[in-house]
């Protein structure tokens, strides 16, 4: 496997503006001889396919969804992150870096999170351009908010749905393109495979989810922008179609996974209500600017109601207690492990006495309600209408979940992954975030690989790309679509009297998951999973019962298509964690910590990515490292206290 990363030469600072100067260029008038396929309407997606159709190239745009403002992006909601400086603060690029990569354990790529951080104030000027209703403060000018792991405000927001008003605004651009025809529309199309030819990725096979027709699609370049797999944990934040499949099957062509491990569990979301329960929701970081987080000191499971008349002498306020310089707003993988940590000792409230407060109490004292209203009001509202509970009068519950993965497949500084012509944007890549995500810097990658990276990067390949003349009738997807069809045809005809429906496989493998590769890990927990996700993977083959056939609409197929892959990648995910001898951001190893609890790095054997070669279901994929070097930000304790 090549893992070159193309770092530009020179300093940091220029790397990129370097690049974009030495990279060749596509003709203006030529670029509508190419065509492009692009996976996911997103951010990332969305945000591509509206670019590269403005500079004149023929997109293909697909989505499994009825509609590209369906995409999971829309369920972002706290904020996006850029380094503007208005609060004047101390801000600035170099510091949204180096919070960047300390955020993520020094475990991410310097030369890409640079850049990020540079792209992070064209966005805000890209979004406001498109009429995204920011959040302005009383002069009129854009608001900011603070998030985790940041001692400035850096965060923009739209009220506690920013992700659906950016990609509201991606949409607008998307639509214009779709109705000049430089963007041809496919929804409702999931993609199955990816078609290589020649060691260039050249297109993808993709079923009709109306009628379950089985499709090729020809491009000159492939772009997935498929989001993340914490649905292998089957309660995750994540809608309940979002799913590992894309990325995983072109893992299956050769595309190397990067730190499958890195997964993040965000702090704070509804916890658990039942047994039976099929997702969870999340509460935005953002409450935690304004929301003090506590336990009882004493063991008492209290009730809302109670707690609200609990005195501050009953209440430990650990994470202010714990980490002073930070408080509330430590980083997602700190504030999680410290809830679990007060939880597993007897602390804990709620059903299963798996929750903490989230007050606020204080604020509406020291603000007054209205000002809260304004910069909550919806999530508040979705609070009650979940609990029954009025988080104005008692305190939220909230616990850690599964949300984001910072694991992706792997790709170099141009975004493209180890099979040539194969780029991969935002969450489906592996490249901006190492070890654990900064609260409201997803949207930021997104946005930046869709509307600022990839429109350079794409058009440095296709000018030195020697891309032969080819048809779908090519035998390389007529190859590809019969194992397609093949699958397809076994999984239908699976309809074993007596049988479970995939979501009962996928609740039993979330829950392996959860316990054995979830906020903390151990070698024993791993080996025990690794044997029993191939258990539960060979039960779920002998006996699940899909209803229906594979030419209709069958949502029942669908799901199971995506249970069968998660039954496979979750074995790639507990290899890599089992490998990973240390912890670090959210991989957090029970044999690998401080004295205090907290992650014990290993930067002598450790600092670098790890990438897995697919060498077939059921056979230890096999690692290459990508080496990590630091010359900006040097690895440091990585301490908020």
């Amino acid at each position: 496997m090549r893992l070159d990363a193309n770092i530009p030469d020179g300093p940091i600072e220029k790397k990129w503006d370097r690049h974009r100067f030495e990279m060749k260029l596509v003709n203006p008038a030529n670029k509508r001889k190419y065509d492009v396929i692009i996976v996911g309407t997103g951010l990332a997606g969305g945000a591509a396919a509206a670019s590269m159709a403005e500079l004149g190239y023929n997109v293909k745009l697909f989505c499994f969804q009825d509609s590209p403002r369906r995409a999971h992006s829309i369920a972002a909601q706290g904020g996006i992150n850029a380094a503007k400086n208005y609060q004047n603060d101390g801000d600035s690029i170099h510091r949204l870096f180096y919070d960047t990569v300390k955020g993520g354990d020094f475990r991410s790529r310097e030369a890409n999170v640079y850049r990020l951080a540079q792209l992070s104030v064209n966005i805000i000027d890209q979004a406001v351009a498109q009429g995204v209703p920011f959040a302005r403060d009383y002069g009129g000018l854009l608001d900011n908010r603070s998030f985790g792991g940041a001692q400035v405000s850096r965060t923009f927001y739209s009220r506690g749905q920013t992700g659906q008003q950016l990609l509201l605004g991606a949409y607008s651009a998307l639509s214009r393109a779709i109705d000049s025809g430089k963007v041809t529309m496919h929804a409702r199309r999931e993609m199955l495979d990816i078609v290589v030819v020649e060691g260039k990725a050249r297109g993808i096979i993709t079923r009709n989810l109306i009628d379950g027709s089985i499709e090729r699609h020809e491009a000159d370049a492939v772009c997935l922008a498929t989001g993340g797999y914490a649905n292998v944990f089957f309660l995750s934040t994540n809608a309940m179609g979002c799913n590992v499949t894309a990325a995983y099957r072109a893992h299956k062509r050769g595309a190397g996974f990067a730190n499958p491990c890195f997964t993040q569990i965000h702090p704070t979301c509804i916890p658990v209500a039942g047994e039976y329960q099929s997702k969870l929701t999340l509460m935005s970081e953002s409450l935690r600017n304004d929301g003090r987080v506590w336990v009882p000191k004493d063991t008492r499971n209290v009730t809302a109601a109670e707690a609200a008349r609990m005195s501050e002498d009953e209440r430990d306020y650990y994470l202010e207690r714990r980490y002073p310089s930070f408080g509330n707003l430590v980083p997602r993988d700190v504030a999680s492990r410290a809830a679990k940590i007060v939880c597993d000792e007897g602390h804990g409230v709620g059903n299963f006495e798996r929750g903490v407060h989230l007050d606020f109490a204080d604020a509406i004292s020291r603000l007054g309600r209205k000002a809260i209203e304004d910069r909550y009001g919806n999530l508040f509202d979705m609070y009650e209408r979940i609990t029954d509970d009025n988080p104005y009068k008692v305190p939220m519950r909230i616990y850690p979940a599964p949300h984001y993965t910072m694991g992706g497949l792997w790709v170099d500084y141009n975004l493209m992954s180890n099979v040539d012509g194969l780029f991969v944007l935002g969450e489906a890549n592996f490249s901006d975030h190492g070890a654990n995500r900064l609260g409201a810097s997803a949207l930021m990658q997104g946005l930046a690989d869709g509307y600022f990276v990839i429109p350079y990067t794409i058009g440095n390949y296709l000018a030195q790309a020697k891309l032969e003349d080819l048809s779908t009738d090519h035998s390389a997807f007529v190859d590809v679509e019969r194992e397609v069809t093949q699958r397809v045809d076994k999984l239908v005809s699976a309809k074993r009297k007596g049988g479970k429906a995939p979501d009962y496989y996928h609740r039993k493998l979330g829950r392996i998951m959860w316990e054995k590769c979830g906020m903390e890990r151990s070698e024993s927990g791993l080996k025990q999973a690794l044997t029993e996700i191939p258990e539960l993977r060979e039960q779920f083959w002998n006996e699940v019962n899909i209803t229906g056939s594979g030419t209709e609409l069958n949502q029942t197929l669908e799901r199971a298509g995506r249970v069968a892959d998660f039954l496979e990648f979750a074995e790639v995910m507990c290899v890599d964690a089992m490998t990973r001898n240390e912890s670090c951001g959210g991989h957090f190893r029970e044999e690998y910590q401080t004295e205090e609890g907290e992650a014990l790095r290993d930067d002598k054997n450790f600092t670098h990515v790890s990438v897995w070669e697919h060498q077939g279901v059921g056979e230890p994929p096999k690692e290459h490292r990508e080496p990590l070097t630091f010359e900006y930000v040097m690895p440091s304790t990585r301490s908020y206290k």
